[in-house]
Formats: C-alpha cells, sequence, structure tokens
C-alpha cells in the first residue's frame, strides 16, 4: 500500500513478485529527519524472509541468465523511463525520508536512471575471446556468464542511486538480486519494487526487504546460493560482511569510507577552488563517502583562501529540503550530529579556530551550523575519522611533497581533489595519491561512464564505467579438442 498520496510510498517488501509484511507482524518507524516526524512504517524482517527472497531468486535466475542481453536491455530501459517520468515524486519522497534539498534529490534521481541506461547499454558489449591454440586441433574460448544471486546492501545517504549502480549491472548481466536498503531511508530502497514491478521484470528477479540489518546480512553472506555481496557503507560494517563471506567464497564489492584530501597549491584560480570546495564539501551536508575531509592549502593563499571559504559558507540556506533557496538539510539523525560535536570538540581543544559555525543550527532537530575551522593539524582527529557532516578542516603546507605524505597518511583511499595551474604537478598528484578517483581542478566528479572505487581499506571492487559490470560476472574458459583439423 501506498500512503501519504505519493504511489512509491510502499510500507510493503517485495519478494518473488508479491509485495508482503514481515513475518512477525513487526515494523519500523521512519522518521522525517528535518522535523523528527513519523513518516510511516516499514516490515522488520529478519533470516526466514532473507532465506524466502534468496530462494525466489535463486529459482528465477534459472530462466533469467537464458534471456537475451538485448531482453535484458530493453527491460533496463522500461525502468530508466519510469524513473525518469517520476522524478518528481521519486525526489520528494527522497527528501522527505533522507532531508537533503530537493534540487539534490532531483540530481540523485536523475543519475539513479543514468546509471540504468549506462547498463543497459554495457550489458550488450559483454565480449569473450578466442584464443589462438598451441595445438591445431583444439579451439580455445573465453566466455563471460552471470555470477548468480546478487546481494546488495545499500547506504542512506544516497538511497536511491547507490541501488541502480548494482542493480543495473546485476540485472543487465543476467544475474538476479536481493537488495537489502538502510533502515534510515527504506522507502527510496523499496520504490526500485514497484519500478521493477511496472517494467515488467520477471517475479523473483528482484527481491527488496527491510528490516534487522545483522541478521539479514548474516543471512545474505552465509548462503551458498548469494553468489556475490555488494555493499556501500562503512568500512566497519565492510570488514564483518567481508569475514561472513569468507566460508562461501563468494565475490565481493565494498564502497567504504573516505577521508578525502582536497589539495589547493599557490597556483590555483582561487575562485574556482572555492567553487569545487563548497561541492566537494557540502553536498548532502557532508553526508557522502567522497566528501572533501580535509583542506590542505599551500601557505602563499592559505589566508585568502580561508577568507573565501569563510564568506562562500556563511552564506549557505540551512533548513528543510522543500524550502526556497536551502542548500543544506539536515543529518540523518542525533547519532551524526553527536559525532560531528565531538570532532569540532575535539579540533577547538587541540587549539584549532572556527571561523563560521561550529555547532547545531537554529533549526533546531539534526541541522547543524555548516562549519569551517583554521589551524587544523594532523593530530586531531578528523585527520583520520571520517567527519560525515559539514565541517571543513582547513591545514596549512609550504612544500608539495608535504601536501602528498599528510594526504597518504590515512588507511582510507576513495577520492582527492587536487587544484592547481601547473600541468606537470597535476600528472605527479595524479601518480602520487594513492586513491581511487582523483579530481584535477573538479569537485565532483562521479559519473556512470567511468569507474567509481577505492583503495586500502575504502574498499574492492568498481561501479560505473565499463569495469562496473565485471564483478558480476564469471570467466569461463574451454578448450575444444578433437577437431582433427
Amino acid at each position: 500500500m501506498s500512503t501519504n498520496g505519493n504511489q512509491f510510498l510502499r510500507e510493503e517488501n517485495y519478494i518473488n513478485g508479491v509485495w508482503i509484511a514481515a513475518d512477525s507482524g513487526k515494523t519500523i518507524t521512519v522518521d522525517n529527519p528535518a522535523t523528527g516526524a513519523a513518516i510511516g512504517n516499514v516490515p522488520d524482517c529478519s533470516t526466514a524472509e532473507t532465506e524466502r527472497a534468496i530462494s525466489a531468486a535463486a529459482e528465477a535466475f534459472k530462466s533469467w541468465r537464458k534471456t537475451t542481453a538485448l531482453e535484458r536491455a530493453n527491460i533496463l530501459l522500461k525502468m530508466h523511463d519510469l524513473v525518469l517520468e517520476n522524478q518528481e515524486e521519486l525526489a520528494q519522497l527522497l527528501t522527505m525520508e533522507q532531508g537533503k534539498p530537493i534540487a539534490e534529490a532531483r540530481a540523485e534521481v536523475g543519475g539513479s536512471a543514468a546509471y540504468l541506461r549506462w547498463f543497459a547499454e554495457e550489458g550488450r558489449r559483454v565480449y569473450g575471446d578466442l584464443v589462438p591454440s598451441p595445438i591445431p586441433t583444439r579451439r580455445l574460448m573465453v566466455m563471460k556468464e552471470p555470477v548468480g544471486v546478487v546481494a546488495a546492501i545499500t547506504p542512506w545517504n544516497f538511497p536511491s542511486s547507490m541501488i541502480p549502480r548494482k542493480l543495473g549491472p546485476a540485472l543487465a548481466a543476467g544475474c538476479t538480486i536481493i537488495i537489502k536498503p538502510s533502515e534510515f531511508t527504506p522507502y527510496s530502497g523499496i520504490a526500485w519494487g514497484l519500478i521493477a514491478e511496472k517494467a515488467g521484470v520477471p517475479a523473483g528477479v528482484v527481491n527488496i526487504l527491510t528490516g534487522d540489518a545483522p541478521s539479514i546480512g548474516k543471512a545474505l553472506c552465509e548462503s551458498e546460493e548469494v553468489r556475490k555481496i555488494s555493499f556501500t557503507g562503512s568500512t566497519r560494517v565492510g570488514k564483518i560482511l567481508l569475514a561472513q563471506s569468507a566460508d562461501t567464497v563468494k565475490k565481493v564489492s565494498m564502497e567504504l569510507g573516505g577521508n578525502a584530501p582536497f589539495i589547493v597549491f599557490d597556483d590555483a584560480d582561487i575562485d574556482t577552488a572555492i567553487a569545487g570546495a563548497i561541492a566537494a564539501k557540502f553536498r548532502n551536508a557532508g553526508q557522502t563517502c567522497v566528501c572533501t575531509n580535509r583542506f590542505y592549502v599551500q601557505a602563499g593563499i592559505y589566508d585568502s583562501f580561508v577568507k573565501k571559504l569563510t564568506e562562500a559558507t556563511a552564506s549557505m540556506k540551512v533548513g528543510e529540503g522543500n524550502e526556497d533557496g536551502v542548500v543544506q538539510g539536515p543529518l540523518i539523525n542525533e547519532a551524526a550530529i553527536a559525532k560531528v560535536e565531538e570532532l569540532v570538540g575535539d579540533a577547538v581543544q587541540r587549539g584549532a579556530k572556527v571561523t563560521v559555525g561550529g555547532g547545531r543550527h537554529e533549526c533546531g532537530q539534526t541541522f547543524f551550523q555548516p562549519t569551517v575551522i583554521v589551524d587544523a593539524t594532523q593530530e586531531m582527529r578528523f585527520s583520520k575519522e571520517e567527519i560525515f557532516g559539514p565541517v571543513a578542516p582547513v591545514f596549512k603546507f609550504e612544500k608539495e611533497e608535504e601536501a602528498v605524505a599528510m594526504a597518504n597518511d590515512t588507511v582510507f583511499g576513495l577520492a582527492a581533489y587536487v587544484y592547481t595551474q601547473n600541468l606537470g604537478r597535476s600528472w605527479r598528484m595524479m601518480e602520487d595519491l594513492k586513491y581511487g578517483l582523483v579530481g584535477i581542478n573538479e569537485g565532483v566528479i562521479a559519473t556512470p561512464e567511468a569507474p567509481f572505487g577505492g583503495v586500502k581499506q575504502s574498499g574492492l571492487g568498481k561501479e560505473g564505467g565499463h569495469q562496473g559490470i565485471d564483478d558480476y560476472l564469471d570467466v569461463k574458459y574451454v578448450a575444444v579438442g578433437g577437431l582433427g583439423m
């Protein structure tokens, strides 16, 4: 059923083509982070429902894997069209449960559609090889086949777009999928069940369930039927899922935490860097894995950069996502805002200074002021910990080598940003920074056409680009002998 007049606000789960409640009848209350008001309730499913979803996906895989790449592409394109036809309704749902400004929500939903189109096209370009044989009577082939049942566990910060980055390549490759969205933002995840249903996706190919994350995740990881886990979320949880998947030796893709440096050299165009800084830091209230966590600014422009960043930050309008002119909404919950307060307090105690913001916003609830902190040092907690909030700490450096050393001084390696007009330095930074994504004079770089993913403890595997479908495929070598040629 739907509520609030939004057809995509469903309060049931979608398993084997049927909308269901939890076996226990239990539900999870979902709140609007901007107001604290309850939006509604979704099923609190657990192991039993998960096992049924696995069985449904495994059975559906038998026939889905035999469909042609063109048939699968056409279904993904139908889903793409449905997303765009209902973009506003999906965006309103997203803002309601996640809090981000409506303009960002519309962009996210549009990005969701773009990933579907990309993988609809990539699925038709999964090529094998004919390998020259050293023996005249043999022919050697390399084939690619769908890995099987996929489990996708997605986060609350981009609850719409994180799903097609997994669902798109899974379906395009011929896999079936079970999706577990975050309990904080389940409605944008459940909406994909309705989209799949409307697009004519066969029963069991797409399954979505909400509920107890530890029990659902454990059941998915330990199942022999599930052959791939794709997770986006914290490094802490990613390590748990990796360990739980070890006994079944399944494929894993992990898009985990980040600690993105944003390096600005003396020769940078400061205004361009400031625009990039605002986009890279404050998008989604700083709650993205690729958000800037540390600003490293060369001494020659440090004061000027801090002044302009402070002015730009002070001008940002904070409020509920549907208010005109709002560019920053709330944090997701009280725990998130408490973590940000801790990090700011730690920095101030260690000698940093706040030039703007620094505390909870007058909007109340889980709103936090856009904040700039200067005189940051490597001893402060946010030099190693992910902030996941609207706080911009600015560090000073003198030499290029110093900036590289500080930027790489982290267990994470997801995204990094560099602003310079020196071509040679640009290339050195591309090569010296140990990150999966590097933006040169650009603050927002993710796109369906390019691979997205980190190194070190930021994860394994890639999403997007032609590489994004690889982890959903098994490579099979076939030797055909006895040809008598």
